[in-house]
């Protein structure tokens, strides 16, 4: 199952396809698939990409005034996000349009001729899409990309009762590890030598007692260091001189 380094390398991949390509016309979604139709059109328009945990999000943007150039009534279309969490065989492929890959059921067409398309292919069409979407508000802060919060949301929810589970399930549990799946979590445990049975408030909690260990020492420091005051009212601090 893709979890969030591949969702990573999913946005790497389309945002380099992609670079400097401009596609066209309506978003096409194959008969079978049982996700929305995507409700986007133009004549002139680009895709980028960026990912969060296990979502990724395609931003589709017109190019300003191709539209109303070729015609069009309503001027310009609006930027849309797509927002795809991949399920257990979701990824991305470019290809020419007589390539397109057998579950190829997202597709994103390019304006050159002949045509390329830009896929998001699934093979157990596990994976979503959502049209005009969001980063799911019950999803923790990035595992990758906001480490600081990431960390700052487990250590301050620690008394949750989902961490009265066993560290190798409470990985699983995107609140808090958004992004972390079967496989991260198994390397994680045995790099780090911790049984994964462990209750996962026993495990982290030394992480709060460091941060509160650290804390203190820099409040410590911070309080021996004297405090001069220009003539202005500015503090100036002045570290402490041992020379003799």
């Amino acid at each position: 199952m893709p979890e969030g380094p591949e969702l990573h390398m999913a946005s790497r991949y389309v945002n380099r396809v992609c670079a400097g390509v401009v596609f066209s016309g309506a978003v096409e979604k194959s008969e079978v698939s049982k996700n929305p139709e995507v409700p986007f059109a133009s004549e002139a328009y680009r895709i980028s990409a960026t990912s969060r945990g296990k979502e990724m999000r395609l931003t589709l943007t017109p190019i300003e005034g191709e539209d109303s150039k070729d015609g069009g009534e309503t001027g310009d279309p609006q930027p849309m996000d797509v927002v795809f969490r991949f399920g257990m065989s979701g990824f991305f492929r470019f290809t020419p349009e007589d390539e397109l890959p057998k579950h190829a059921h997202l597709r994103f067409y390019t304006r050159e001729r002949p045509r390329q398309a830009l896929s998001f292919v699934d093979i157990r069409r596990f994976g979503t899409w959502e049209p005009n979407g969001n980063w799911q508000p019950e999803r923790g802060p990035c595992i990758m990309f906001e480490y600081h919060s990431f960390r700052e949301n487990v250590l301050l929810n620690l008394l949750d009762r989902a961490f009265d589970r066993p560290i190798c399930e409470a990985l699983l549990n995107q609140k808090y590890f958004n992004g972390i799946g079967n496989y991260l979590r198994a390397e994680i445990l045995y790099r780090l030598k911790i049984p994964p049975f462990v209750k996962a408030r026993t495990v982290l909690d030394g992480l709060l007692l460091k941060d509160h260990a650290e804390k203190n020492a820099k409040r410590a420091k911070e309080e021996s260091t004297p405090v001069q005051v220009r003539a202005n009212g500015d503090r100036i601090s002045q570290p402490i001189s041992y020379t003799v």
